[in-house]
């Protein structure tokens, strides 16, 4: 099972809006979108746990909130400097989510039904 993170990405809602579409249009069924979205969240957490090879660091000048709640930790940083090994970015604020990649749960949920919309 894998969480269900990356469907807020751009790629993320790209890919449920086009199922929700699909299914609108009854070009498939609900099942088969839900069965979709399961397999991209498989697959972009299997893809980052193994296929990133580059390493990042960060330092921030304040912790504005954190949190644990269901075995993800929630960060809120303030003046935020990333680095990768020359290349350098500062961000004024940056959310941190970080979840256990080895027992990670999902539903199947997050389809939105078109007729509602």
């Amino acid at each position: 099972m894998s969480y269900q993170l990356y469907r807020n990405t751009t790629l993320g809602h790209t890919l449920q809006e086009s199922l929700d579409e699909l299914i609108q249009y009854n070009q498939i069924p609900t099942p088969l979108a839900q069965k979709v979205l399961l397999q991209f969240d498989k697959s972009m957490n299997n893809a980052l746990a193994n296929r990133l090879k580059s390493r990042l660091t960060f330092k921030a000048g304040k912790l504005h909130t954190y949190r644990f709640c269901d075995n993800v930790w929630t960060f809120l940083l303030n003046d935020v400097e990333f680095r990768e090994v020359q290349e350098v970015a500062k961000v004024d604020k940056v959310k941190i989510v970080a979840c256990d990649g080895k027992g990670a749960p999902t539903t199947v949920a997050g389809l939105r039904d078109p007729l509602l919309d």
